[in-house]
């Protein structure tokens, strides 16, 4: 007999696949389909206002470009399979799912308080992601990883890296310039890792240990 055994990366996967296939699938049928996605996948701080905080997670699994959607896969099965083999399954599933409502929030808030735009729409799985990768380099520091795709460097180092462009890209679209990159939902994640690995992680590991 076959037993067949998914990962929560795996699975996670899986849901963002079948909601980018959502996405353009859409586009070419009726407004309806197209006002669902747009409602029920994209955050902003103006729809968590209207009651659809369910927002928060439904976003976080929402791509409706390749490119967008093939990144964050690919550095999640890159760095999410590690995290997921030291913690566990479930305590990865709630961990990724948190993050992903944080750094959610995140986008959210900082639109509304510091960009002054609370429409502004945001989806993408990459706030989550950004914790995955934080607590990945906290537990595994001195792993080298390829910084741009080429430039070999401790794990640390370049998510300190990573924070800080997205630090300096923040404070330029408070001032009117910067890219349309969600600095906000990366940086909530990003201290979703951290929250993870000094309160949980390093807790669980002195009660084993001890």
């Amino acid at each position: 007999m076959f037993r067949i055994s998914f990962s929560a990366v795996t699975i996670i996967l899986l849901i963002n696949i079948g909601v980018f296939f959502a996405w353009n699938l859409s586009l070419g049928e009726s407004s309806v389909s197209s006002d669902f996605m747009v409602n029920n996948f994209l955050v902003s701080w103006s729809g968590l206002e209207q009651g659809r905080f369910w927002i928060l997670l439904t976003s976080a699994f929402s791509h409706n470009l390749f490119f967008h959607v093939f990144m964050n896969m690919f550095v999640l099965s890159s760095f999410g399979t590690a995290v997921e083999s030291t913690i566990g399954l479930s305590r990865f599933a709630w961990f990724y799912l948190s993050a992903a409502v944080f750094s959610s929030f995140c986008h959210a808030a900082v639109s509304n308080v510091i960009l002054h735009d609370p429409e502004l729409p945001a989806l993408g799985a990459s706030g989550a992601v950004s914790g995955v990768v934080l607590l990945f380099a906290l537990i595994y520091p001195q792993q080298k990883i390829l910084l741009f795709g080429f430039i070999p460097v401790p794990a640390l180092w370049a998510v300190v890296i990573f924070v800080g462009l997205d630090l300096w890209g923040l404070f330029a679209q408070a001032g009117g310039g910067g890219l349309p990159i969600g600095h906000g939902a990366h940086l909530g994640g990003a201290f979703a890792g951290l929250i993870y690995y000094f309160f949980i992680y390093r807790e669980k590991r002195r009660t084993t240990t001890g």
